[in-house]
Order: structure tokens, then C-alpha cells, then sequence
């Protein structure tokens, strides 16, 4: 193998939107990620919605007549 052509690898610690830090090896100074095993609702078993751009109340003001209907 050639010397000096491989990067160097070491210690970091990537840091998650929820605020939990995990230390791995990296080739990167740094590391953030917005989801991680404490947060995501496969591990934790609890569902988040992420609302982006008002889909949600977009789909509920779509389908508000037929949850009426389905509530009678």
C-alpha cells in the first residue's frame, strides 16, 4: 500500500437535532444529524408528525366531511 494517500480517522462526536451526542470514528472533523436511535419512533415506539408547509391541516380540511360522516 502507498503511504500518505489515506485520510486520517478519528474520534468524533455527532450530535442529533434531539440534542443526544454519540462518539464514533470518523474521516470527518464533525457530525450532525436531525434523527437519531433515541429519537426515531421505530426505537421509541412513539410517532411524531413532522408538519411541513401545513400539510396536515391540509389533508384535515380536505377530509373534514368525510370524519363527520364517519363520526355520526
Amino acid at each position: 500500500m502507498r503511504k500518505d494517500i489515506h485520510p486520517d480517522y478519528h474520534k468524533i462526536v455527532a450530535t442529533c437535532a434531539c440534542g443526544n451526542k454519540i462518539e464514533l470514528g470518523s474521516v470527518d472533523s464533525s457530525m450532525s444529524v436531525e434523527i437519531c436511535s433515541a429519537c426515531h419512533p421505530f426505537f421509541t415506539g412513539k410517532q411524531k408528525l413532522v408538519d411541513t408547509a401545513g400539510r396536515v391541516e391540509k389533508f384535515k380540511k380536505k377530509y373534514a366531511k368525510h370524519f363527520q360522516a364517519a363520526n355520526k
